[in-house]
């Protein structure tokens, strides 16, 4: 039995996350109860789905650079979906290129929003062109109610293996709770919270807590975790950005409360059911999640907003969850 294919365009981690109640409820749709998800290798979806049931295939397609480059990626997606056989493709999204690769592979039903050019290429009547300006996560639910596909929940809830949470219990377990988990990465640099804004937090939040702080970004902010640690000596914090993708979703399952900038670590806690206060200082705030607090600026966000959240700000944001441990 050939799962329906769903496109997901989007670059990010949390696009990832934020989607998964929808991919879902398409799987619930389809024939096998699964889908073959397809998104760009940035998104980390087949490290992050690997567990999920409703997805029965990750692959991984490209489609930005030149427009030469974006030409040749069109021809290798509608490639890789005539490869599939499938009978239905959803594309969760607006742009036109995926539709288009389902319309020159072949396949018959092309669900889409139909917002702009893009209804040209698929099957059904897409959304009403007024919600254009919507939410994206708002464009989802307006398709799945035409589509007649229920939701019958928005939390991604994201699933973790056995092995690897055991893993992470094994690692970590001499570290006194509660776990407090800090994202210091951000997806790009405006959403940056200052390096002694951090400093500042991290040393005022040892003061509060006797439980554990780790750090986490990536490999590639390891060296900027070792530097924060340095400038803040009396905070005895744990270098984690060492951890691979999964590891990090499995800590994040196992923390007691998570503080970070809107990027991919905030979302991976929101879906790990941790409660995840997000410093939203200059983009629209994440609302897809009971899980997710956000932190704003007063006045709501703002292209300076980072530097107008203070450390003694979050630091009061958070008392109230600081003496609360998770249900594992």
């Amino acid at each position: 039995m050939i799962p329906s294919a769903v496109i997901q365009a989007k670059l990010g981690i949390g696009d990832v996350i934020w989607h998964l109640p929808f991919i879902r409820a398409i799987a619930a749709a389809s024939p096998g109860n699964q889908v073959t998800f397809l998104a760009p290798p940035s998104s980390g979806a087949r490290e992050l789905l690997a567990a999920e049931a409703s997805v029965a295939e990750t692959i991984y397609f490209d489609h930005l650079g030149s427009e030469l480059r974006r030409g040749i990626n069109l021809v290798r997606l509608a490639a890789l979906l005539r490869r599939g056989s499938f009978r239905t493709v959803w594309v969760l999204d607006r742009t036109i290129r995926p539709a288009v690769a389902a319309w020159l592979a072949g396949i018959p039903e092309r669900i889409g929003l139909g917002l702009g050019p893009q209804r040209l290429f698929i099957t059904n009547p897409g959304i009403d062109h007024s919600r254009r300006h919507d939410q994206p996560i708002d464009w989802l639910r307006a398709l799945m109610a035409a589509m007649h596909v229920p939701v019958s929940a928005l939390e991604p809830d994201l699933p973790a293996s056995a092995e690897i949470l055991l893993a992470i219990d094994a690692r970590f377990a001499a570290e006194p709770r509660p776990w407090v988990v800090l994202g210091i990465a951000a997806s790009h640099p405006a959403k940056e919270w200052p390096e002694s804004y951090w400093a500042q937090f991290a040393a005022a939040l040892r003061k509060r807590t006797a439980g554990s702080i780790f750090l986490i970004g990536g490999p590639q902010n390891r060296a900027r975790a070792e530097a924060l640690i340095g400038r803040t000596p009396r905070a005895a914090m744990i270098n984690a950005c060492d951890l691979k993708l999964m590891e990090s979703v499995a800590l994040l399952r196992r923390a007691d409360l998570f503080v970070g900038v809107s990027s991919g670590p905030l979302n991976l806690a929101a879906a790990s059911q941790t409660d995840a206060f997000g410093l939203f200082g200059n983009v629209p705030v994440l609302t897809y999640s009971r899980f997710i607090h956000p932190l704003v600026p007063e006045g709501g966000p703002t292209p300076d907003g980072m530097v107008r959240i203070s450390p003694d700000a979050v630091l009061d944001a958070i008392a109230p969850f600081l003496a609360r441990r998770k249900l594992q």
